[in-house]
């Protein structure tokens, strides 16, 4: 094998261009894809966990506010913390994976988030009192911050660069079905069976990710860049396939990760080969939550009943779930063809438009026609009987649901992807758990703000608030945003180290 590399190795630095890309295009044709679909599916499991935990007390809360139990009871103190300090714990777990990508490995980070994870549900399933339930989502909460961090990088790294943006897609895929399913157990479960029994469900997803994740290779650039180039290459031959021209990739590989084998120092992040890919993935990270969307799912029924909503609230989140998975769906097989600016491009223009109606229809439609109720805070409102009097409150109903297909088709997936896809392989593990800090810290902090300030202000501000970010989500994509569709990463990095264009083309 190895006199098979050097061929390969100086044939790679000699090749004409044009040659280069139609041996890469045969290459391409001639990968397996079954295994690398395996080895994603298994890590993809985290991400189906973290969708599960994050809606966790979405029909948990309502039962723990009539609980008999004084110990366990929420009340209008209590109830936000224990939605919102799961935020605070993938903060943590971003943080943490600054370190833990590096030391031990993308694969071995996903593993390690099983723990907490477990701990956190075990937790919630046998709380005795409100400590116990706060503690459960902060560890939950954690285990969905480090696999947030490592799942894309590990993702991005195994794959290649023809299916590399429909799996990109899957965390975002799979976060979202995790979401349905606890929607579905949430209303069915309970009715046979004590809401603990939920967090006993979210225990399965992460025992089967421990189980296959252990029969899966670790990413080759991530053993290459420790000196372990027998195991990289032995696992770029698992992903791609022994009949294969693996070996071409493999130095392509290393010729990458040998440029940048010392790790990132402070002085070096001057250097706009560094700083300028993760401004544009913190960039990202900041505006997507900024845009609303989680502000928007946590206060999802509230929201349809202080606009009177001609529907049922327990089919609400559903719905939006269902349209959520749908258009994720519809993103990850349209990323590696229609390429991923154009879908930020649409995605933030359907934001746009649906937080724009949305934030008018509050304001100009009078009280008798959404149902609106005087000085009534949007708590409140959630616990008030939904009278619709117009089939104009459909319009509220539509503008939301256009607004989480616009997020899920282009600001949701894609932005995960190009995190994974722009930094640069020695700062990838510290950068990816800045931004997924900068993430989680943004939706905490607008999450605490959301309720006040529309008290304060009414309904439309934070939705006219919305629709200004991503007005700003448009400039920012078309000012800062590169076209990585079909580009490996190593010519994306090329790319940022000599800001040439023609590496991208």
């Amino acid at each position: 094998r190895e006199p098979l590399v050097r061929k390969t190795s100086s044939s790679y630095h000699t090749f004409p261009e044009s040659t280069a890309r139609r041996l890469d295009r045969e290459y391409l044709r001639s990968l397996h894809n079954k295994r690398l679909y395996l080895a994603v599916f298994a890590a993809v499991l985290g991400n189906f966990s973290f969708g599960f935990a994050l809606v966790y007390p979405s029909p948990v809360i309502p039962a723990l506010e009539a609980h008999p139990n004084p110990a366990l009871r929420l009340d209008q103190h209590t109830a936000p913390w224990f939605g919102s300090v799961f935020t605070l714990g993938a903060a943590a777990g971003g943080l943490s994976t600054m370190l833990l990508n590096d030391c031990l490995g993308r694969k071995l980070s996903i593993m390690f988030s099983a723990l907490p994870s477990a701990l956190g549900y075990a937790l919630l399933a046998g709380a005795q009192g409100l400590w116990m339930l706060l503690l459960g989502r902060l560890l939950t909460g954690y285990a969905g911050g480090v696999t947030s961090a490592s799942i894309p990088v590990y993702i991005s790294e195994i794959s290649h660069p023809g299916v590399r943006g429909m799996l990109g897609a899957c965390p975002q895929l799979m976060a979202v079905l995790g979401s349905l399913v606890l929607y579905a157990l949430g209303k069915y479960l309970r009715l046979v069976l004590d809401w603990g029994w939920l967090a006993v469900a979210g225990e399965v997803p992460v025992l089967a990710m421990v189980l296959l994740l252990c029969f899966m290779p670790n990413s080759p650039r991530f053993l290459l860049s420790q000196g372990k180039e027998d195991e990289a290459l032995g696992s770029l031959c698992w992903l791609r396939g022994e009949d294969t021209d693996y070996a071409r990739e493999y130095e392509q590989i290393k010729d990458s990760v040998r440029k940048q084998s010392r790790r990132v120092s402070c002085a070096e992040l001057k250097d706009p080969f560094l700083y300028k890919p993760i401004l544009i993935a913190a960039g990202m990270r900041f505006l997507q939550q900024l845009s609303g969307v989680t502000c928007i799912l946590v206060y999802l029924q509230p929201i349809f009943k202080k606009t009177s909503v001609i529907l049922k609230p327990e089919y609400d989140a559903a719905l939006v779930g269902l349209v959520r998975l749908s258009s994720v769906a519809i993103a990850a097989v349209s990323m590696d063809k229609a390429g991923r600016k154009i879908l930020l491009f649409v995605s933030a223009g359907v934001m746009l438009v649906s937080n724009l109606t949305m934030g008018l229809y509050i304001h100009f439609v009078p009280a008798s026609h959404n149902g609106t109720v005087a000085n009534t805070t949007l708590v409140s409102s959630a616990n008030l009987p939904a009278e619709p009097t117009n089939y104009i409150t459909l319009i509220p109903l539509l503008a939301i649901m256009f607004f989480i297909m616009g997020y899920a088709m282009g600001w949701g997936p894609i932005t995960w992807l190009l995190m994974s896809e722009i930094l640069p392989l020695k700062a990838r593990g510290v950068a990816s758990g800045l931004c997924v800090v900068v993430s989680w810290l943004t939706a905490f902090t607008l999450t605490q703000f959301f309720l006040p300030a529309v008290n304060a202000f009414g309904l439309e501000v934070p939705f006219l608030f919305f629709a200004v970010i991503s007005a700003g989500n448009i400039l920012f994509t078309g000012c800062c945003v590169p076209e990585t569709k079909g580009r490996s990463l190593e010519q994306i990095e090329a790319f940022f180290r000599t800001g040439r264009r023609s590496f991208l083309r």
